[in-house]
């Protein structure tokens, strides 16, 4: 699953090298968006190197994937980049399924269905009709 996020690079930090020969290097970005996320990726061995050339307050467009493992019974997701685009143009800062489309909902309440995921339906029902309101405010 390859997903993109747009936004602002608020920290970098230093490459992390373990015993086992393994590094990695996190940063955080800062989307765009109403309410603003600051979303920390990672970039896994020769990955790490692609944040030489990026600096803190740089726009930037971050292809990653969602990596997730369970240890002693607890589980863990990171997400893991592979591919860092400076200054996008156009890109929007929610993720994206590579072209696949989120369910669509139908508020037209003329519809005798409405549509709950891409496949499923449920039918709908006038509620003013069927409600009497005995509250007493």
């Amino acid at each position: 699953m390859s997903l993109e996020l747009t936004g602002t690079i608020k920290e970098i930090s230093d490459v992390q090298t373990f015993p086992s020969g393994f590094s990695k290097r996190e940063f955080v970005i800062t989307t765009q968006e109403q309410y603003p996320q600051h979303v920390k990726f990672e970039m896994v061995k020769e990955r790490a190197d692609i944040l030489q050339s990026c600096a803190v307050g740089e726009m930037v467009k971050v292809s990653f994937n969602v990596r997730g493992n369970e240890y002693q019974g607890k589980y863990y997701v990171s997400l893991q980049g592979w591919k860092v685009e400076k200054n996008p143009s156009g890109a929007s800062a929610t993720p994206s399924n590579n072209g696949a489309s989120a369910p669509s909902q139908n508020y037209n309440n003329s519809s005798s269905q409405e549509v709950l995921s891409n496949n499923a339906t449920m039918p709908s029902s006038d509620l003013n009709s069927e409600i009497s309101d005995d509250l007493p405010f």
